[in-house]
């Protein structure tokens, strides 16, 4: 008897550990901790129905290179500076990583990625934020032994973008664009064509890596904030990363389709009919968005175009918070600074834009550039409630 009990012990201790490997290999993570994604389950035919616009929106963004060469961060005060990346396109990376004194692997904390947004970099707009002042205390565990968190602040590349002037080739940023999202810089192969990852995504991804094979980092509590460009491509990154517990951002454009994007398209959490719709690969993120009743060229009635695209495509419902001047929630954007979904654009081959809407352009212009300090907490309140189950 005793034999016939340790015989069917060993046979069940092989079965589990066959079942283990066998969920490792199905749904086990990739480098930077996402469940695996096979690209052969996707939709390997996309119809492209305009000449201008690939299945995955515009083409990559042109890099100005001598431009980016000379731009990157110092990550003053208090940052490391990380190992320069060569991306897929040849161009060299930057991010930083800010850490409490208390982080460490017996004492694994929240990660924050922090997007920067366009026309100023890292150091600029860390600066101008209490972000980083909060490094110590603030609570995104949720757990008062583990105040603070880890911060991880990529840097954008100087390239081409689809926003008003001065918004647009010649400052850093993020190109959300491009919205071929497979993680850790996978191609995908659609209508015949190999179609590369977005390099700002493989970017993130791979510092993102580097960062967690440290093993401070508490993995339920995988966060990311950005500030206007910054926060779509944070938008964007996140809905298509299963390891981002949540997403806060600040007055983001919405990143399937603002001003004068040459192919906008509407997310979806199935395959794509053609072109004009791209599918998400983490469609229920928690997103907390906070934005401006007047802001930058007329964006708030834009900001609530994503709200509703991704409500009506069966996605996530974004919690939605409009301010005034004073930072105060407010019910609606104010049709004195715009009424268009894809906001106003203007620029030199569109000066009239300016006119068209001086209230967005002017006292949406200084709400937009001014970081919302008393409501931060808000921010990482809704972060610190929505980790990872």
């Amino acid at each position: 008897m005793p034999s016939t009990i340790l015989r069917r012990a060993a046979c069940l201790l092989v079965v589990l550990a066959v079942l283990a490997a066998l969920q490792a290999c199905s749904s086990g993570d990739s480098k930077t901790g996402a469940a695996v994604l096979n690209p052969s389950t996707l939709s390997s035919t996309i119809p492209v129905t305009r000449a201008a616009c690939t299945p995955f929106g515009a083409a990559p963004s042109v890099v100005q290179a001598a431009l980016d060469g000379a731009l990157n961060p110092s990550c003053e005060p208090g940052g490391e500076k990380l190992e320069r990346w060569a991306d897929s396109d040849g161009t060299m990376r930057d991010a930083c990583l800010f850490e409490p004194a208390a982080a460490s692997t017996a004492h694994p904390l929240p990660l924050l990625i922090y997007l920067h947004p366009s026309l100023v970099g890292t150091d600029l707009s860390l600066d101008v934020t209490n972000i980083r002042s909060q490094l110590e205390t603030a609570d995104l565990s949720g757990d008062p032994d583990r105040p603070g968190f880890i911060m991880l602040a990529p840097y954008g590349r100087v390239g081409t973008r689809y926003y008003p002037l001065p918004d647009q080739d010649y400052s850093p940023g993020w190109d959300n664009w491009y919205r071929q999202m497979l993680p850790d810089g996978q191609e995908r192969r659609v209508n015949g064509t190999t179609y590369a990852a977005n390099v700002d995504a493989a970017a993130i991804d791979h510092y993102l890596q580097l960062v967690l094979a440290q093993g401070k980092v508490d993995r339920r509590r995988i966060y990311i904030m950005g500030w206007s460009n910054g926060s779509a491509m944070a938008t964007l990154y996140a809905l298509n990363r299963p390891q981002i517990a949540a997403a806060a951002v600040y007055s983001s454009p919405d990143p399937f389709g603002a001003f004068n994007d040459p192919c906008v398209q509407q997310p979806v959490v199935g395959k794509p009919k053609d072109d004009t719709e791209l599918q998400l690969l983490n469609p229920q993120l928690p997103i907390y968005h906070m934005h401006n009743a007047c802001d930058i060229a007329g964006l708030c009635p834009n900001s609530l175009q994503l709200r509703d695209s991704l409500a009506s495509a069966g996605a996530t419902l974004i919690d939605d918070h409009i301010i005034d001047a004073s930072l105060k929630d407010v019910a609606q954007c104010n049709a004195l600074c715009g009424t268009d979904p894809l906001a106003n654009y203007a620029g030199l081959d569109a000066p009239g834009g300016y006119a068209a809407n001086l209230p967005g352009y002017a006292i949406g212009t200084v709400n937009h550039l001014r970081w919302p300090s008393s409501r931060t907490v808000d921010l990482f309140d809704f972060l610190r409630d929505h980790p990872k189950p």
